[in-house]
């Protein structure tokens, strides 16, 4: 008996291997995919402004790196705690001013070099609510007055014209993957979360069949067809769990990466955790052994960058 209907993915024709280097924006389901490719040592720079929800959003910090256009003073607020901009997440805010500056524009000088860099760019869609303050979609509200924002959705049309301006720039030359976020805005309620996800999943669709760079990995359908099981969700029944995400993850394995970095990935993972591991006798000659086997693993995936785990092996010896 069969008790899932499992996704059907047809692996990209050019996948990643652990020279590209990888560009990811969106939603906290990007960052959790980027984790994990961090972890199994690929070149990943994700959200330089924090986390972005809606594809305006997204959009707007693509031009502003694209363009290595500073944060001026007209982009900064005060609020009660402090300096922040509606155009970054509430992690980039600042004590003063001279904090705040500094944070969002040393954010745009490393996101613009890593998105100029960048063989692929991974962009996750979360909502298509936004809310607008003075006739301009934020990416956070940061906690100010309702009555400060108009609260609209965003139209499949109106995203996919945006892009547009954005594959025939500087997402030209990139390999681009959408992938709409499996995380439930419970907030908007199920019904206008649904419609919003329907609108993510159609604008994302309308781009791969208008651009031939741009790819869809069905990470929403494999939570909601696949899993589609409340024991894949964390206990806010939004997120996914742990479980999920790792699930995921084996299948964007499956889709994205070269049948040579699949194979890497149980070598590095083993080298990895390693390191973690934390010795019950550190001083011991049979702990000094197995960091000398792990450098000499290390050493033969000379590919691959383990300067921290090597230096922790060598610390030991």
């Amino acid at each position: 008996m069969k008790f899932r209907t499992e996704i059907s993915l047809t692996p990209l024709a050019e996948g990643i291997d652990h020279s590209a280097k990888i560009f990811a924006l969106g939603s906290c389901f990007a960052e959790s995919i980027s984790e994990r490719l961090l972890r199994a040592k690929f070149s990943v720079t994700t959200n330089p402004f924090g986390v972005l929800f809606n594809p305006l959003s997204i959009a707007r910090a693509i031009e502003r790196l694209a363009d290595t256009r500073a944060f001026a003073v007209c982009d900064i607020r005060e609020g009660k705690e402090g300096f922040f901009s509606f155009d970054a997440h509430s992690s980039l805010d600042g004590k003063t001013q001279t904090e705040i500056f500094a944070n969002l524009n040393q954010a745009v000088a490393q996101g613009s070099k890593a998105l100029h860099d960048a063989d692929w760019v991974i962009l996750t869609f979360g909502t298509a609510w936004v809310y607008e303050r003075e006739g301009k979609v934020v990416a956070n509200c940061h906690k100010q007055p309702a009555k400060e924002f108009e609260r609209r959705r965003l139209s499949v049309e109106e995203i996919v014209e945006r892009y547009k301006t954005l594959f025939d720039g500087v997402l030209r030359d990139k390999k681009v993957v959408l992938t709409v976020s499996p995380v439930r805005h419970l907030g908007d309620g199920l019904q206008e979360n649904s419609l919003s996800k329907a609108i993510l999943r159609l604008a994302a669709e309308q781009l791969c069949e208008q651009f031939d760079n741009a790819h869809y990995f069905p990470s929403y359908e494999i939570l909601i067809d696949d899993l589609r099981d409340y024991r894949y969700y964390a206990d806010d029944l939004a997120h996914p769990s742990k479980m999920a995400v790792e699930y995921v993850w084996e299948r964007f394995c499956e889709y994205a990466l070269t049948d040579k970095a699949r194979e890497l990935l149980p070598q590095i993972e083993q080298i990895v955790s390693a390191a973690e591991h934390r010795p019950f006798n550190p001083t011991s000659e049979e702990h000094r052994a197995f960091c000398r086997k792990m450098l000499a693993k290390a050493e033969a995936l000379s590919e691959i960058d383990f300067t921290n785990e090597k230096c922790i092996f060598e610390r030991y010896l």
